[in-house]
């Protein structure tokens, strides 16, 4: 019996990894600001967004293991193996290079000024320093080029976060009836159209396709099966998942009675002191961090997938393609970190990368997943399609959300 469960454990050691960066992926400084200001400015009531953005990415992230398991791909080399030879091939490869690239490097200097918002502020320490400080942490971790320990820092990450987060919440005793109630009756406040898109936009990432079916084909080639890499999803994406709704649930519990506008993270932290008193701070710092460094790194990695797969370069050229590109993305994070200029720009930017490139990588997925001659009796079957379109349909409606926002026309 204990011979068994060693076993079990040894393999799914081996086998857990690929989903924990995607958990690791959208469990940034975004979505830790936009679920705080969710709970507290909406309470319980907006639990079920959260839900529903938890399906939706297993719909989506379900096709990339079966993707990277099954046909052994990429799925920028699929975009490409399906464009290739056509007019399609350029329009396609120029807009997810421009948009991931661009898009990502956005994002990286929000996930970087996140994780220093976690850190300690000093007066020895100017504030440009600490963003510094964590590109190069993510830099050294990048760098090794082993994915194992790449995927094992990112799952302590997560564990880091799920902690903090699963005992505030815990912490702060909510009401369960309460929970229920927003989990399974959805309401859209006055005001709260935006941050519903938000919450699924935060959790439904598009670069997260890229990264985890280029990890899992690597995996499959050691012999990880499709019900493995389903399990593998399905547990990390709910325990994200779980941690967002933590993170709702603290501050609807914390801040929506106090009857004041929710506007920071920071707010959060003031309400655990009478719980954990001036450690509070500490504790929300260290989630914050992890929130930040995690995808801090995943992005660049992603970012480097996405353009050597779609450029469909020999091996020798791949790696030192892939390389510069993660390389790129990580500096021109730190960059605009360190400048410490006005987020909003930083965040319109990314707003219109991900408005365009969303709905199209939605697009994308949902078509390879029925391409028998890649997937054989593995494409989707008439429920997933439905399933599909009806992401691809909310997608779109986050995109259009993005652009309109971007140039003022909502």
């Amino acid at each position: 019996m204990r011979r068994d469960w060693a076993v079990l454990m040894t393999m799914n050691r081996r086998n857990f990894g690929p989903g924990a960066m995607v958990a690791a992926a959208f469990i940034g400084p975004g979505t830790v600001t936009t679920a705080t200001l969710a709970g507290g400015n909406f309470g319980f009531t907006l639990l079920w967004a959260v839900a529903f953005s938890v399906a939706a990415t297993l719909v989506l992230q379900e096709m990339t293991a079966r993707l990277g398991t099954v046909g052994q791909m990429g799925l920028g080399e699929a975009i490409a193996q399906r464009t290739q030879g056509s007019l399609l091939y350029w329009p396609s490869a120029v807009l997810v290079i421009g948009a991931i690239f661009v898009g990502n490097a956005a994002y990286e200097a929000g996930n970087i000024t996140g994780a220093a918002a976690g850190l300690p502020i000093s007066n020895d320490i100017h504030q440009t320093v600490w963003p510094i400080v964590i590109g190069v942490a993510a830099l050294i971790i990048l760098g090794t080029g082993k994915r194992h320990w790449i995927e094992r820092t990112l799952m302590t990450l997560v564990a880091c976060m799920a902690l903090v987060f699963m005992t505030a919440a815990v912490l702060v005793k909510p009401s369960i009836a309460a929970i229920g109630s927003g989990l399974f009756t959805p309401k859209i406040p006055d005001n709260a159209g935006f941050l519903v898109l938000g919450l699924i936009g935060t959790t439904v990432v598009p670069y997260n396709l890229f990264l985890h079916a280029s990890t899992l084909k690597e995996h499959a080639k050691a012999g990880l099966s499709l019900s493995d890499a389903r399990q593998d999803i399905f547990l990390s994406v709910l325990g994200g998942g779980v941690i967002t709704l933590c993170i709702v649930i603290t501050a609807a519990a914390t801040l929506h009675s106090s009857g004041e506008e929710t506007r920071s993270l920071s707010q959060l932290a003031g309400t655990l002191k009478p719980l954990l008193g001036n450690a509070s701070e500490l504790f929300m710092g260290i989630g914050f961090f992890a929130a930040g460094l995690s995808s801090a790194i995943t992005a660049p990695l992603a970012a480097a997938f996405a353009v050597t797969e779609v450029l469909g370069l020999s091996a020798q050229r791949r790696d030192t393609v892939f390389r510069w590109v993660w390389l790129s993305v990580l500096a021109t994070g730190i960059l605009f970190a360190s400048l410490n200029l006005k987020p909003i720009q930083l965040i319109l930017f990314a707003q219109v990368a991900n408005g365009i490139l969303l709905p199209i990588i939605a697009t994308f997925i949902v078509w390879v997943s029925n391409d028998r001659t890649l997937l054989g009796v593995h494409t989707n079957t008439t429920t997933q399609n439905i399933l599909g379109a009806s992401v691809l349909a909310v997608t779109m409606l986050l995109g259009a959300r993005g652009i309109g926002l971007a140039f003022g026309w909502l």
